[in-house]
């Protein structure tokens, strides 16, 4: 029976390209053996393998919590997996003992009947930005998705979740919190019959932090409800656009914990800077996701949101030491919803940053002509071919699938600008950047 290591050191062992454990310590070794696999086969520890698959394919070394299943014990782990060449080193620490509950214990000793067996097939796991880091074959069936293609995408983005009666969402709560959750309903998005309902646990890292959950799924008999025709529901957007304003508060207030007992350096201000900032986007999304801007919209100079949308981003600029170029126009009066106008620059010019090269240059140049106000982000990005220019309007998807993102801020920024009378457009073409546009009836 595998037991855990006589001293904290952390367990190593390496895979080859074909996800082979080729080397291993003995611990390592015995759960290989116990979960029906030896050193020089496969590795057959789900979560572990779906962490040194994503390092693989990130080229980078990734560390995520994992479990593993020994005779008579689930243990928790730390994984650490470092990409070399077409192998992976993998250490495992903080293995941590648990009792297997009676279902699972019974499914691994051979018994337990079809319900044990249910609960052990439908299991998955996700680190603390709902990336899916693993998903048993069964779920995956269940779902209708590949579980190694799904690797490291937002969990929101294989199943859509649902309200609860009381128009909440328990894993979007559960998130924000930082606790185990259960009942949330949810539906696949490749078999959009298939109704689920999902329960979690809350996972700590090796440094006592939050670093995701583990949980289990169940099928949803229940007929799934139908929507308000013509509205955009809340849940849709809930997880995954307050993602990135949502990071960026708590990345600069760990940068400021992690240095609070060294010298108080300059910079720090700006920290608290970029703290507020991103508070006061967070505070505009949710506005703009819980009621509609009024169609009609009030008198607005787009100038002027534009520039302060730009001061928002500065120090999102200042790390890829990007330049914005800001035209100076003068008053720009348009009809429109400051909050929203603001939502979708910062959407505009944050996908120029990301997009543009290290260095790279961002325009923002104003126009009015025909009874239409309009503010157009130019960046010097790869550009979207011309087959891509849709669907990157569409929710959850994203212009290039390799790069990190939510895939709903161009979608819910075109439903924005069009509720008040606009659009937002594109004129792009691939290799020579983007040019989106923001256009509103003039005042």
């Amino acid at each position: 029976m595998a037991s855990a290591p006589s001293t904290p050191r952390p367990v190593l062992g390496r895979l080859d390209a074909a996800g082979r454990l080729i080397s291993a310590d003995p611990e390592l070794e015995t759960l290989q053996r116990e979960a029906g696999s030896r050193l020089g086969e496969l590795l057959a520890l789900p979560q572990i393998a779906a962490v040194a698959e994503l390092a693989r394919r990130l080229r980078t070394a990734v560390s995520r919590p994992a479990m593993a299943a020994s005779a008579e014990h689930d243990i928790e782990l730390w994984v650490r997996a470092t990409p070399q060449g077409e192998e992976v080193d993998l250490a495992l620490e903080g293995w941590t003992e648990h009792v297997a509950a009676p279902p699972r214990l019974a499914a691994i000793l051979g018994g337990g009947g079809e319900a044990g067996a249910e609960e052990m097939r439908n299991e998955w796991a996700a680190d603390e930005e709902l990336r899916i880091l693993s998903l048993s074959s069964g779920l995956a069936e269940l779902l209708g998705v590949n579980p190694d293609a799904v690797a490291g995408q937002p969990l929101t983005r294989i199943v859509r979740l649902d309200e609860d009666e009381a128009g909440e969402m328990p894993l979007i709560s559960a998130l924000a919190a930082r606790r185990n959750f259960t009942g949330q309903r949810a539906r696949s998005r490749a078999i959009e019959s298939r109704s689920i309902i999902i329960s979690g646990e809350v996972v700590t890292g090796a440094d006592g932090h939050f670093a995701g959950f583990r949980g289990w799924v169940e099928a949803d008999s229940r007929a799934p409800q139908r929507r308000e025709p013509g509205r955009e529901s809340f849940d849709l957007a809930l997880d995954e656009v307050l993602r990135s304003p949502l990071d960026q508060i708590i990345e600069s207030a760990e940068r400021i914990v992690e240095r609070a007992d060294g010298p108080l350096r300059s910079d720090y201000a700006s920290y608290g800077s970029d703290i507020a900032a991103a508070a006061r986007h967070l505070l505009s999304v949710l506005s703009s996701m819980s009621e509609e801007p009024a169609a009609a919209g009030e008198p607005i100079d787009l100038a002027a949101l534009a520039a302060e949308a730009v001061v928002m981003l500065e120090t999102s600029a200042e790390e890829r030491h990007a330049a914005i170029d800001l035209q100076d126009f003068g008053p720009l009066r348009a009809r429109g919803e400051a909050r929203a106008v603001i939502q979708i620059l910062v959407n505009l010019i944050g996908n120029a940053i990301r997009y543009s090269p290290e260095g790279g240059r961002i325009s923002v140049i104003f126009n009015e002509a025909s009874g239409t106000a309009s503010v157009t982000v130019q960046d010097s990005g790869p550009g979207v071919a011309e087959a891509d220019q849709q669907r990157i309007f569409e929710r959850f998807e994203r212009g290039h699938q390799q790069e990190s993102g939510t895939g709903l801020g161009l979608a819910i920024s075109r439903r924005l600008a069009r509720s008040m009378g606009g659009d937002v457009t594109l004129d792009s073409a691939a290799g020579r950047g983007a040019r989106f546009t923001l256009s509103l009836p003039a005042a």
